[in-house]
Formats: structure tokens, C-alpha cells, sequence
């Protein structure tokens, strides 16, 4: 019985732990709506990702804020709290992780891509270099 127990509770764990978590306040949209998003309003479309990846390909108008670096924090606090704020990474980790922490600070309109720039590209989006 205990095996039993210990069988379904690991299967449980495993399972939500593969799931992304989304943070209260946060919204995780696919492709199409981010882009849409990007371009009905005016926005601060920060990329997460480190130097070398944002050199490599990035989303137009893009200001890449490496969520690794110690000043981190400092640099989001610069941003306009009251303009939304879309957030992107490689394929969403390290944007929902960000976007947490955006939400920790105050920001009220935080969007999320979900499947990052792997995803933007997989349909065929540009990107910049």
C-alpha cells in the first residue's frame, strides 16, 4: 500500500513540475498575440536573454536586459510601470521567471511569449540582427 502511495505521489510531482508555471497577473500568449500586442500599443519589449543571444537574432525594437546579470533588477526598475511590458527568452523560462519578477515590483501589464523566440521563429517571424 505504501509503494502505491509513493508510486501515484511521484507520478503527480513529475507531472506538475513539467508543467510552466504561470504567475497571477502575468499573461503567457502565443505568437500571433504577441505580435498583435506589439504592434497596437505602444510597449517596452525587453528580451531576457544574454548578450551573445540577443546579437545572434532579436525581435524589432527590442532591449535586451539580461535577466543573469547582477543589475538586473535595477534595470527593470527604469522601465515605465504604467506601459506594458512584453517579455520574451530563448523558449519561456527565463521570460517567466522575469515576468515574476516584474509583477514582484509593480508592474501592472506584463505579457509573457510563450515558446520564446524558438517559437517566433518556428512560424516564420522575422527577427534582427
Amino acid at each position: 500500500m505504501k509503494v502505491r502511495i509513493g508510486i501515484v505521489f511521484l507520478v503527480f510531482f513529475v507531472s506538475i513540475s513539467c508543467v510552466k508555471s504561470q504567475t497571477e497577473g502575468v499573461t503567457l500568449v502565443d505568437v500571433p498575440t504577441f505580435e498583435q500586442k506589439m504592434e497596437e500599443q505602444e510597449v517596452q519589449l525587453i528580451d531576457v536573454r544574454t548578450p551573445d543571444e540577443f546579437a545572434s537574432g532579436h525581435l524589432a525594437n527590442a532591449v535586451n536586459i539580461n535577466i543573469n546579470d547582477t543589475d538586473f533588477k535595477a534595470k527593470m526598475e527604469a522601465l515605465d510601470k504604467t506601459k506594458p511590458v512584453l517579455v520574451y527568452c530563448k523558449s519561456g523560462g527565463r521570460s517567466g521567471r522575469a515576468c515574476g519578477q516584474l509583477k514582484e515590483m509593480g508592474f501592472t501589464s506584463i505579457t509573457d511569449l510563450d515558446g520564446g523566440i524558438t517559437d517566433w521563429k518556428a512560424k516564420g517571424k522575422p527577427v534582427e540582427n
